[in-house]
């Protein structure tokens, strides 16, 4: 199975969304590296650039100006990156970076190449590619979704069965405060996004349940769960009830 993985901020930075949860790595990569162990495919859409940029640049907080947040995008992807080869290296696993813009996924072109790319590094089975939005040079990542849109978009061009937005809350809740186990309608379910975000998270419930749209009309099942727990990626793969699972429209496999 191909699955894509969405790391959002609220998972991968620390508490104060200064600096990175390595403990978070750890455990992430562990279960990803469990997946490729069992024979199957993981691209990971990962955020967390501005906090590795915050800490490598010593600023308690998250900048309110643009410019500033992509100078630490600009400073942090580099750590932020061999956090990861240091933690995959573990499990005998590399990781290949790409960086992209919505920009190379309009493209017919640069399409095509972003995926020649990804079906490359997926036929080395000792490799993980981790893929951000390119914040030094574009901004949606930083205003507004936090990657959600980008990771549906991943699974749409690697053609992957299965999409998983691991974020800081347990999936879609509705007005009573509980988890929506499965959603076959997401029409009937959009008047449940709140626009709450944490601390240092950018892309709230409204964005996530965009991105989920896109992927399931492009017939991939999406998931919405928490990335804070151990044991859930592993637990949506063997089929079970964790989080929100928003089941694809078509008959893709």
């Amino acid at each position: 199975m191909r699955i894509v993985l969405k790391f959002g901020s609220g998972i991968l930075a620390s508490a104060g969304g200064n600096s990175l949860d390595e403990a978070q790595f750890a455990r992430l990569s562990a279960e990803v590296a469990a997946l490729v162990a069992a024979g199957h495919e993981c691209i990971i859409v990962s955020s967390g650039a501005v906090a590795a940029g915050l800490m490598a640049l010593g600023l308690a907080a998250r900048p309110e100006e643009l410019s500033a947040r992509q100078a630490c995008a600009a400073v942090g992807q580099s750590r932020l990156m061999q956090l990861y080869a240091r933690m995959f290296e573990g499990h005998g696993l590399i990781v290949g970076q790409l960086l992209l813009t919505h920009g190379d996924l309009d493209s017919r072109t640069r399409h095509q190449n972003v995926r020649n790319t990804l079906e490359r590094l997926i036929a080395h089975r000792g490799v993980v590619p981790v893929i951000n939005e390119n914040d030094s040079v574009a901004v949606e990542e930083l205003k507004f979704g936090d990657n959600d849109r980008l990771s549906a978009e991943v699974a749409v061009l690697a053609g992957a069965s299965r999409l998983l937005l691991l974020t800081s809350v347990d999936g879609l809740l509705d007005d009573a405060g509980q988890t929506v186990a499965v959603v076959d309608d997401i029409d009937s379910v959009a008047g449940l996004a709140r626009q709450e975000k944490g601390h240092f998270s950018v892309g709230g419930m409204v964005s996530k349940l965009q991105a989920v749209r896109l992927a399931v009309e492009a017939g991939i099942q999406t998931h919405i769960a928490s990335g804070r727990k151990p044991g859930q990626i592993g637990a949506i793969v063997a089929g079970e009830s964790v989080g929100s699972t928003f089941l694809r429209r078509s008959s893709k496999g």
